[in-house]
């Protein structure tokens, strides 16, 4: 038992270190940017607002959410803390600036995080389409994937072919340098990533995994994150080379061996330090490979910093 407790206070320990290192190292070196004090006048339509003709889709910084399906997940005060990743509905998100989604399902069609569940994926895709009917220019990448430990949906990459058909980018290699307003009227590259079934085919509608990269590491530790998602981001091709879209996840994740295993208070030790992330990225020299960049529980100034680095860009200040 006296073990079980100095273990406890040694974790404890470890995650206020950590959260100290990245605290002195903003304090130390700022999180200043180009574009860091650019606010979009319109967040629901902020591409639109960054100019279609000069907005390639290798200049976007994207802003994500991480299990962006899981306002609903479990029961409220009691499994929810456990899992609800976000706290916005799929179309609030969307309004919010959000254009990178991550919704994952099992073999009923419903979302779910691990063993928890959620309402069906149907409601997840008719967010997104009432969003792309009330807008015009915004381009989504909306990543469908079977959770882990659970069974593919059957006829899944029909149905979301079937769904969203009007809408979708097909899939194509010359597209990463392509301007918006070359897309349009398109709008959402569907990347559907099955763990059993056939992967979408080349040329395709649906994209398939090889098109959406990216290194989690599982851990609740801040600065062991960052470093990770930082030496993991300077080790790819910068952006203008690459066939492929890299996301950089600025999350932790609760362990079940330490004292604190609810998302939100886990997940804030590293997504209050997004602006410092990207001020890192460009101190470090890898500022031209960071492209999508999600997070736990958005808020309006991770998706100010995302816009305000892919203005910078288009204004050739990076």
């Amino acid at each position: 038992m006296l073990s079980f407790f100095s273990d406890q206070i040694d974790k404890h320990k470890a995650v206020s270190e950590e959260e100290k290192t990245l605290n002195d190292l903003e304090q130390s070196e700022g999180s200043h940017f180009p574009g860091d004090d650019y606010r979009p006048s319109d967040r629901k339509n902020w591409m639109a607002g960054l100019d279609v003709e000069k907005l390639t889709l290798s200049k976007i910084v994207w802003p994500g959410t991480h299990d962006s399906a899981t306002n609903d997940i479990g029961i409220p005060l009691v499994s929810r803390p456990l899992a609800e990743c976000q706290t916005l509905s799929i179309y609030d998100q969307l309004v919010l600036g959000t254009r990178v989604l991550d919704i994952r399902v099992q073999e009923d069609r419903h979302i779910c995080h691990g063993i928890l569940t959620s309402y069906n994926v149907d409601d997840a895709i008719d967010d997104v389409i009432r969003f792309l009917s009330e807008t015009h220019s915004e381009i989504i990448i909306l990543e469908m994937r079977t959770e882990y430990g659970h069974k593919d949906p059957p006829e899944f990459e029909t149905y979301l072919a079937d769904k969203l058909g009007q809408f979708l980018i097909q899939q194509d290699d010359n597209l990463f340098n392509k301007a918006v307003s070359e897309i349009l009227p398109k709008r959402v590259i569907c990347i559907w990533k099955p763990r059993e079934s056939p992967k979408p085919s080349r040329g395709g509608l649906l994209w398939n995994s090889d098109y959406l990269k990216d290194n989690w590491i599982d851990t609740d530790l801040p600065w062991k994150k960052f470093q990770s998602n930082l030496k993991h981001l300077s080790e790819q091709q910068p952006i203008s080379s690459r066939k492929y879209f890299y996301r950089v996840e600025n999350t932790v994740t609760p362990q079940a061996d330490n004292p604190v295993v609810w998302v939100k208070p886990v997940t804030d030790r590293i997504r209050k330090h997004a602006r410092l992330f990207i001020s890192q990225c460009v101190a470090k020299g890898c500022a031209d490979k960071l492209q999508i960049l999600s997070t736990d529980l958005i808020e309006e100034d991770f998706v100010d910093a995302c816009v305000g680095f892919t203005h910078a860009r288009i204004e050739g200040k990076v």
